[in-house]
């Protein structure tokens, strides 16, 4: 089943506003039906009543001191009909318009139209009879008759026609409207859980901290709980923070006092192990850094600031080597990122190419399918493509540099996956290595 709620809505109005219309066009035609058959049935009474008010009895023969005024009567198949059948065997008394058809009982159906017998008429149609017994006062007994008078069937069933077409067109008219109301009022029912969600997302990408209370009052309560939860998971953050720092400093005077002890060792094992206690210290931060990254991906970070100061901090440092920064980034590409995490990651690839570049270094970041993709190119004499995999991870160098620990191109790699990026490396145009960044976008509030 669908979890969509505009789809349980519209579905639950199309059957609540189909059952209503079935129900309101049985009973509105039920009602007009009972109502045409009435005003049938009062008439079919007026007439029989008018004719045995007319019936005179002479010598024990019914007579007919004149019939009713309704020219259909006279006129052949005329479409109104009567009939006195005496009981005594005196052939009926008949209206012209039955021609030389003789009504009675036995030419009567077994089904009932609207509480009227049906028989075949002088016309080979159908006609609804009514049969009414009535006994007159003759001397010392009572002379019986019956007395039947019918209308054509098509007559009723256009009528009832005439109703049911625009009854039909009133109840599709009306089904339409009121569905164009519920999905309406679906619509802008559900207007304030999509604000919400908007809502939500401009936090997710830093444009705001908490939910406006704004709204309809049954939302209120879910607004109250999320900016609840994010006041929380805002004092858990600065909580984390706060204890990766006491960590940080905490390992930072064992380190101190081991760097001092073993002073005393021989050269070579001094060197050792003064290496093996800076790759515990790089390798410590690295942990601390890894223990807080991600957890501002609620903060929106310009790419071109980051990169161009680290660019100048660069620039500054290796001013002797005179190499060529060139730099292309467009001013408006966003990333959800704290700026912390996106220094580093894109510090450690300009460090890199600086360390290696002989006299040009390109970076050049675009926007493509919803993903930055930020590429650090050099000249140097760049990586066997054997390597790249092994580079990357931690503890591994690009060079045979024994002083490196190899954990920049790994941070850096960490760092964008922790955001939903990638890092990945190839040969550049220039001849040396590139770094390929990729991090999800974000458009600029």
């Amino acid at each position: 089943m669908t979890r969509s709620l505009r789809f349980r809505l519209a579905t639950g109005a199309l059957i609540a506003i189909a059952v209503a219309l079935s129900l309101a066009w049985f009973v509105l035609g039920h009602l007009f039906e009972d109502y045409v058959a009435d005003q049938y049935a009062n008439e079919m009474t007026s007439v029989s009543d008018a004719l045995a008010a007319r019936i005179t009895i002479e010598k024990g023969q019914l007579s007919l001191t004149g019939g009713p005024s309704d020219p259909r009567f006279q006129i052949p198949v005329g479409g109104r009909y009567w009939q006195i059948s005496p009981d005594n065997g005196q052939a009926p008394l008949r209206s012209n318009s039955l021609w030389d058809l003789e009504l009675s009982r036995a030419l009567f159906s077994k089904d009932l139209y609207c509480g009227f017998h049906q028989a075949e008429g002088p016309d080979g149609n159908s006609i609804l009879i009514t049969a009414k017994d009535i006994s007159v006062a003759d001397g010392d007994g009572q002379q019986r008759f019956t007395v039947y008078t019918a209308f054509s069937k098509n007559e009723m069933e256009e009528a009832l026609a005439n109703y049911h077409r625009p009854l039909l067109l009133m109840l599709v008219a009306t089904g339409a409207l009121l569905l164009l109301g519920a999905f309406l009022q679906g619509f802008l029912g559900l207007r304030p859980l999509v604000r919400l969600r908007q809502d939500v997302a401009d936090i997710r990408a830093g444009h705001s901290t908490n939910i406006g209370s704004a709204g309809p009052s049954e939302v209120t309560p879910l607004v109250n709980e999320i900016n609840l939860l994010l006041s929380e998971r805002e004092t858990a953050v600065e909580r984390a923070r706060a204890r990766a720092s006491d960590l940080a400093h905490g390992l930072k005077t064992p380190l101190t006092v081991l760097s001092h002890l073993v002073e005393d060792l021989p050269e070579r094992q001094r060197q050792t192990a003064l290496q093996q206690i800076e790759l515990v210290r790089q390798r410590a931060d690295r942990q601390l850094q890894a223990a807080r990254m991600g957890v501002e991906q609620m903060t929106t970070t310009s790419l071109l600031p980051i990169s161009g100061k680290l660019v100048k901090v660069l620039s500054a440092a290796i001013r002797d080597r005179d190499i060529t920064w060139d730099m292309n980034i467009d001013p408006g590409l966003m990333v959800p990122a704290d700026p912390a995490d996106l220094a580093e990651a894109i510090g450690n690839l300009l460090d890199n190419a600086a360390r290696f570049a002989r006299k040009r270094i390109e970076i050049n970041a675009l926007e493509s399918g919803g993903t930055i993709i930020l590429r650090v190119a050099d000249d140097g004499p760049g990586v066997d493509p054997e390597r790249y995999a092994a580079v990357l991870k931690r503890g591994v160098s690009d060079t045979d540099d024994t002083t490196s620990s190899g954990l920049g191109l790994a941070i850096s790699g960490d760092i964008a996956t922790a955001y939903g990026g990638e890092l990945s490396l190839g040969r550049s145009r220039l001849g040396g290595l590139e770094a390929i960044l990729t991090l999800p976008a974000i458009s600029a509030p």
